[in-house]
């Protein structure tokens, strides 16, 4: 089941669900609207080796924004700082972002139970736009869990996100065997 505004209202007074900074504007019905941080990231190789650490060069978006180029796979990173102890978190785009042919993840739309962090964006884009840091770009999405966690996503050994940041992550999937 998804949480109501008036559940995740109760589950962050609970201190289940940290929301930094908190807004009461940006609670919707059965979501919280989050905002584009200030700093994007693009990789610096245009091929990318899944087995390799592929470096990446963060940047500050400017006052007067920063066009998007389809083509190109951009770094975000959430300006809210975000805790779920008890709860999956589901990242969606906002319908207006969208329309404007922005995607704002290609597949890691899913939290875990556990994650304590800013939420790394994969962005693209359908023709060029121009966005802003602080702008509305997604929203998160609460779903109860049915029966008790075994092992946390911040107690876990080998998580690979664990690290507190207010810049965008690049793939850790380096680190994996295969």
């Amino acid at each position: 089941m998804i949480l109501s505004d008036k559940r995740i209202l109760e589950e962050i007074e609970k201190g289940t669900i940290i929301i930094e900074p908190f807004k009461p504007e940006c609670l919707g019905t059965n979501s919280y609207d989050v905002h584009l941080g200030k700093y994007l990231a693009t990789y610096t190789d245009r091929v990318l080796d899944a087995k390799a650490h592929n470096k990446i060069e963060n940047f500050e978006i400017p006052k007067d924004g920063f066009v998007l180029q389809p083509g190109t796979l951009y770094l975000g990173v959430t300006l809210e700082y975000t805790e779920t102890h008890a709860h999956v978190p589901f990242l969606e785009g906002k319908s207006s972002t969208g329309r404007l042919g922005i995607d704002i993840h290609a597949t890691a739309g899913k939290g875990d139970v556990g994650f304590c962090n800013t939420w790394t964006l994969e962005i693209s884009c359908a023709q060029p736009v121009r966005i802003y840091a602080g702008m509305p770009i997604g929203q998160l999405i609460y779903f109860g869990v049915d029966g008790e966690i075994e092992t946390m996503y911040n107690s876990k050994g080998d998580a690979k996100y664990n690290n507190k940041t207010t810049k965008p992550v690049e793939s850790m999937m380096w680190k994996n065997e295969f």
